[in-house]
């Protein structure tokens, strides 16, 4: 379950509440009705906070020098050690080069971020370095908001070199509390702080999700740009290709016609000779049945000349024989 968790806050934002969905169907087909509660309860985060989950997961050593660090720097700064801030200090531009980490590893996942959102990831790895429970939070790897570093850490407004009188927060603190009614006042700043401090909070995060939509709108509106574009030039290459067909099929539309008319005058020049040879044939028989009658006729004539020959000779014999 917990590999679960880990998993869905380094999916990117708009993947986010589909992936939470699905693995919340799967736990309750496997009966787990606790488990997909818990993920139907995870909120969906916020850009830079996914950039600064996505950064804790793929870099665990990097997080681990930042949380060491920022736990350096917070005992230094609450014991006045000026020597140990000036050498930390320095340090601490490693935030920078973490925000650039992060900002790599969102673009590889296919996700660039704005300056705006860059920014936010680097005031929450300020945080964590000023706050010992906004570090706790990003080491949990499921921030869903961005982190904003408290007002009375001296961040990179105080100068080491200075030696304790840098220490402007808390120093002046102290002092005002060793004064006369400070300790009513204190709370009091304190009570007024931290409820500008919430305010300011949930302005950020609904700047941040605007920002986040406004981001995800832009995304997609390139991506429907690139798939118009991509299909604009498949239809033109389309367009082309029918426009060959068509040529195509024209020249082989001509072919035919052009055969189909030398068919028919060959099949016409057929036809007459046919005429011709049928008109031959029917004279051919004409001539052979008059030839046949004729022959007849002949055979006929033959047989009454051989009997009257027959009997001429018969007659003469007779009449030979008399004398």
């Amino acid at each position: 379950m917990e590999a679960a968790l880990d998993a869905l806050y380094t999916t990117p934002p708009p993947a986010f509440v589909p992936r939470r969905e699905e693995l919340a169907a799967r736990a309750r087909t496997a009966g787990r009705a606790e488990d997909a509660r818990r993920l139907r309860a995870a909120r969906r985060p916020t850009l830079a906070a996914w950039a600064a989950n996505l950064l804790l997961r793929s870099r665990p050593e990097e997080a681990a020098k930042l949380l060491e660090l920022g736990r350096a720097l917070r005992e230094a700064y609450r014991t006045l050690d000026a020597a140990e801030l000036k050498s930390l200090t320095a340090r601490r531009r490693v935030v920078a080069a973490l925000s650039r980490q992060a900002a790599d590893l969102a673009d590889q996942a296919g996700h660039r971020l704005s300056d705006a959102v860059r920014q936010e990831v680097e005031s929450t790895l300020t945080a964590v370095l000023a706050d010992e429970e906004a570090a706790g939070h990003w080491s949990s790897g499921r921030l869903t908001t961005a982190l904003t570093p408290p007002s009375a850490f001296p961040g990179d407004g105080f100068s080491a070199g200075e030696g304790k009188g840098a220490l402007v927060g808390d120093e002046r603190a102290a002092r005002a509390g060793a004064e006369p009614g400070a300790g009513s006042a204190a709370r009091a700043g304190s009570e007024a702080e931290a409820e500008r401090a919430a305010r300011a909070e949930a302005e950020a995060e609904r700047k941040a999700r605007v920002r986040d939509e406004l981001a995800e709108r832009r995304r997609k509106r390139r991506k429907e740009a690139e798939r118009a574009r991509q299909a604009a030039e498949e239809a033109v290459r389309g367009l082309d290709a029918a426009r060959a067909e068509q040529a195509g099929a024209d020249a082989a539309r001509q072919d035919a016609r052009d055969r189909r008319e030398a068919a028919e005058r060959r099949v016409t020049e057929l036809e007459r000779e046919l005429r011709r040879a049928r008109e031959e044939l029917r004279r051919a028989d004409e001539d052979r049945d008059r030839a046949e009658h004729r022959h007849r006729d002949a055979a006929h004539a033959l047989d009454r000349a051989e009997r009257e020959a027959t009997e001429a000779d018969r007659a003469l014999r007779r009449l030979t024989s008399r004398r």
